[in-house]
């Protein structure tokens, strides 16, 4: 068995993107020079010294440069430090753990990607995947859902998959807002409208467990068999290492045995917050 690496490694902070009023990318690479070996779908924690830990899902890898990203949201003690830290400063980072999104498997299918707020950090290495390899895969549909105009992530990114090959994307926010011109509706009801069929298709979905909930209910009216809709549960890990028992579902560890899944992998209680 290969040694599980227990110690965080230092890593600086290249460089700091402000996403939204709460949210902040932190491009990261290791203070040695090496290469962090993640996929689409793991994940790492970030250590801030005297502070603690938590998990993020990593939100791109620039592998020209060995940098990584990890994309924060603003909620807790820990992510309140993060995001008062400057470029030039010291993380600790364990990892990468966890599965990833089977992407050989999908070959050749049609992908259906829905994320609601921070949730589409951990699908935006499959957009780049997909992307970068766009031959192998069918038509990529993109649903993204925040609640206000401010809240929207990744706009650079947005622009780009809106004008990629093959590609739909689809913006909304929760309520009206001065000034928007988009769609309006929470993301239950956008998969509702644009209603997209599962023939040689495959759906993942992240975001908060409510959205996520609801979207797969959505989903199944729409006769999407839960063999082809995947999400990821990274929210609710800590260790990272299946030792604290916070993440467990049942005879599974998510931070072992995911976070990726299949949702007939998973019982429905997985999904309630």
């Amino acid at each position: 068995m290969a040694r599980i690496e227990l110690v965080p490694r230092p890593a600086i902070i290249q460089h700091i993107i402000d996403e939204s009023k709460d949210v902040k990318s932190f491009i990261l690479e290791m203070q040695d020079g090496a290469m962090l070996h993640a996929v689409p779908g793991q994940f790492i924690e970030v250590s801030v010294q005297g502070i603690g830990e938590a998990t993020f899902a990593v939100s791109r890898l620039v592998t020209a440069k060995k940098q990584f990203i990890v994309s924060v949201k603003r909620l807790g003690h820990l992510t309140k430090m993060l995001h008062r830290s400057a470029e030039g400063n010291l993380v600790g980072v364990r990892g990468p753990y966890g599965n990833s999104f089977p992407l050989d498997e999908w070959k050749g299918k049609d992908i259906f990607i829905i994320g609601g707020g921070i949730g589409l950090a951990p699908l935006r290495p499959v957009i780049d995947h997909i992307l970068s390899h766009r031959k192998d895969f069918g038509h990529l549909d993109i649903i993204f859902g925040a609640r206000s105009p401010q809240d929207i992530l990744f706009k650079d990114d947005l622009e780009k998959w809106q004008a990629a090959q093959d590609s739909v994307l689809y913006t909304t926010i929760d309520i009206p807002h001065e000034g928007w011109e988009g769609r309006v509706g929470l993301i239950p009801a956008v998969v509702k409208d644009v209603n997209i069929k599962p023939d040689n298709r495959i759906a993942v979905i992240c975001g908060p467990p409510v959205m996520i909930r609801f979207t797969v209910a959505a989903m199944k009216d729409l006769a999407w068999p839960e063999q082809s809709i995947y999400t990821t549960l990274e929210m609710k890990m800590q260790c990272g290492i299946g030792q604290c028992g916070r993440c467990n579902i049942g005879e599974k560890f998510i931070c072992k045995d995911g976070p990726v899944f299949r949702l007939d992998e998973i019982p429905a209680y997985a999904l309630i917050e």
